[in-house]
């Protein structure tokens, strides 16, 4: 394993798996545009590795992240916002290809909920809080909270969160569909970097190519998300990994993936 640190942020390397730690521990992990950054550009990063497989964001058993900086939040002008860092870093955070797990605990509030949704697979602990309480500050979420609770609860949770502030806590989470899992705090790292290891060791063209696919319904119909799989199925087809995860099913043995 290797690791770093840097704006607040601590980077770790453990087999195929890039572990991003928010460390900012005096604010509750709140974000800032060099948290953002410093992920966002991990992320683009590890896209370009094809040592890397898979992705954790976590902040620790104690706070994924209780939301946006409220200073530099509160210095913004509508022109300012449009074009700030945070705007970018969040939309970069959403094109990474490779998955991501978020292994939330404590508060995730805000921004901090928002970048959990961004993820593609969320363990929660125990002790985590999940809302937008962007309302309670006179304005609303503005990096895909009023969006993504939908893809993953429906509308009825997403509405009282924007419209009501309203917290959920992780059991009502994992029920309603925020989140995929709810393990002990103390567990919350060892239990995302599990399943980030268990993604790790499928063909990691196939595993992209999965996300493409998921995430193709929330900018195209249904029509052309079918179409978009079968078009990424197709290109699989032509992969050495596809030709040998099914020599391995045939013969019987463990696959040996290589990313081509």
């Amino acid at each position: 394993m290797s690791a770093s640190d840097d704006a607040s942020v601590r980077v770790e390397r453990t087999d195929a798996v890039l572990i991003l730690t928010i460390d900012r521990p005096a604010a509750r992990n709140a974000l800032n545009p060099g948290i953002l950054e410093r992920l966002a550009a991990e992320l683009a990063a590890a896209d370009q590795d094809p040592a890397i497989r898979a992705v954790v964001v976590t902040g620790g058993p104690k706070n994924f992240s209780a939301g946006a900086d409220i200073d530099v939040l509160a210095g913004h002008s509508p022109a300012s916002y449009m074009a700030s860092p945070t705007r970018r870093a969040f939309e970069s955070i959403a094109r990474t290809e490779k998955p991501i797990v978020a292994g939330v605990a404590g508060f995730c509030l805000g921004g901090g909920c928002e970048l959990a949704l961004a993820c593609d697979l969320i363990i929660a602990a125990d002790n985590a809080v999940f809302g937008q309480p962007e309302i309670n500050l006179g304005i609303i979420p503005g990096a895909g909270g009023t969006q993504l609770w939908r893809s993953r609860t429906g509308s009825g949770p997403q509405i009282e969160a924007a419209l009501l502030g309203h917290f959920v806590d992780a059991w009502t989470a994992r029920r309603i569909g925020l989140a995929d899992e709810v393990v002990p705090a103390e567990r919350i790292v060892e239990a995302s970097l599990a399943k980030a290891r268990a993604i790790a060791a499928k063909a990691p063209l196939a595993s992209r190519a999965a996300k493409a696919a998921l995430g193709s319904i929330a900018t195209m119909n249904l029509h052309a998300a079918l179409a978009h799989e079968v078009s990424l199925m197709a290109g699989l087809l032509g992969t050495e990994d596809a030709k040998e995860g099914t020599a391995a099913f045939l013969e019987k043995r463990p696959p040996q993936y290589h990313g081509r």
